[in-house]
């Protein structure tokens, strides 16, 4: 769930501002610069070691903020990538002021709608300002809500993945909460260790560029909290996924509806020896 998801205008980087992003695996020599002018938070999730000493593969699962700020030269980067499928975790609103059609891309609504923004209006709306710690507290348990309310829908995008062995992305609005539960799914599907998993997560704090219109909207101690990523966060959907489902295989095999051989060959598809 994003919580940008009704405080975000739309308007991206100029070719003058364009970001040259890296993905960070902690070695310079591993670094990959993807550059978008109309998405600032996309990044390959291929690289990461695995626990057993494998790597995700590279260029073949990417992440993202939105799309529909995408410009021609943009369109023709994903299409030189391979990307054809777009995997959206936007709310039905949030699609409809934001709609995109990329050429060659085949969109999948994978919706899960972003109730924490709402959860703030209407304490605001009762005359409630919530503090940064209570702001914090909703964010997470946003994240117990991914845990426990969306799995279908991630097992939806874990099942995707495997169904269609071709690069795709996956993305929502800022590509930080939905989005970033989502990688951090997949990565420990892979075996990728939670200290790296929280490293990739916290890449978007570096990477995401909200709109300078969006300065004194709102309350700032709120939105700050809402327009970055916390460990806080993740480690609620990961306490989650231990205390109430027995970890995280237990999770990916009732929950998110993964079988033993659809991990496998998950793995087989996405790690590199």
């Amino acid at each position: 769930m994003d919580g940008l998801a009704k405080w975000q205008t739309f308007r991206r980087p100029s070719s003058q501002s364009r970001l040259f992003l890296k993905f960070e695996l902690h070695m310079p020599s591993l670094l990959t610069p993807i550059s978008l002018q109309g998405a600032s938070n996309f990044r390959d999730v291929g690289g990461y070691e695995t626990v057993d000493g494998r790597r995700v593969r590279r260029g073949h699962v990417f992440r993202s903020d939105h799309l529909a700020g995408l410009t021609d030269a943009d369109v023709a980067r994903l299409k030189a990538l391979g990307v054809g499928h777009s995997l959206d975790f936007r709310g039905l609103s949030e699609c409809a002021v934001t709609p995109y059609d990329i050429p060659g891309v085949q969109r999948v609504a994978l919706a899960i709608e972003p109730t924490v923004v709402a959860r703030i209006e209407a304490l605001v709306a009762q005359g409630i300002v919530p503090t940064t710690e209570e702001t914090v507290a909703l964010m997470r348990e946003t994240y117990r809500d991914f845990v426990n309310r969306n799995a279908a829908t991630y097992g939806r995008f874990l099942k995707h993945l495997l169904e269609h062995p071709t690069p795709q992305v996956f993305h929502c609005t800022a590509g930080k909460d939905r989005t970033g539960f989502a990688a951090a799914l997949l990565l420990s599907a892979l075996g990728v260790a939670r200290a790296t998993i929280e490293h990739d997560y916290l890449l978007t704090n570096q990477l995401y560029r909200r709109d300078a219109q969006l300065e004194g909207q709102g309350h700032p101690h709120v939105l700050q909290v809402l327009w970055q990523v916390q460990p806080a966060f993740l480690h609620a959907a990961f306490e989650t996924v231990d205390a109430q489902h027995g970890g995280m295989p237990n999770y990916l095999h009732g929950a998110i509806g993964l079988s033993p051989q659809e991990l496998a060959e998950l793995r087989q598809m996405l790690l590199v020896t």
